[in-house]
């Protein structure tokens, strides 16, 4: 049984806040189904955005960088996602030492 989109990044939201990272829901999507892709801000004018998606080989999912560069190209790269899919959740990160957790055990698959 997979997590509704709603449920998960309240629980990403609060295992960052442990973390000690700023973050917060940009984007609203749909509560039960909508995709979920993170922005993670480095405060230094430059970005990284990530969404998930199933693996072809595995079947499995994981998470994978759309954009990365000046934080205005990646923002117009999260516009455009968002316009394909306006049920799309944007969750930002702010962090300089480049931390998302979505390496972590839970959160990468």
């Amino acid at each position: 049984m997979r997590l509704t989109a709603g449920f998960w990044v309240s629980a990403y939201l609060a295992r960052l806040a442990q973390a000690g990272i700023a973050a917060y829901v940009a984007a609203r999507g749909d509560a039960t189904a909508g995709a979920v892709a993170v922005k993670l801000a480095t405060l230094d004018g430059r970005a990284r955005a990530y969404q998930r998606i199933v693996d072809p080989a595995s079947g499995g999912r994981r998470w994978e960088l759309l954009a990365e560069g000046a934080e205005a190209e990646v923002d117009a790269a999260l516009a455009r996602a968002r316009r394909r899919d306006p049920d799309l959740w944007l969750v930002e990160i702010e962090d300089r030492a480049g931390r998302t957790l979505l390496d972590e055990q839970g959160l990468a698959d």
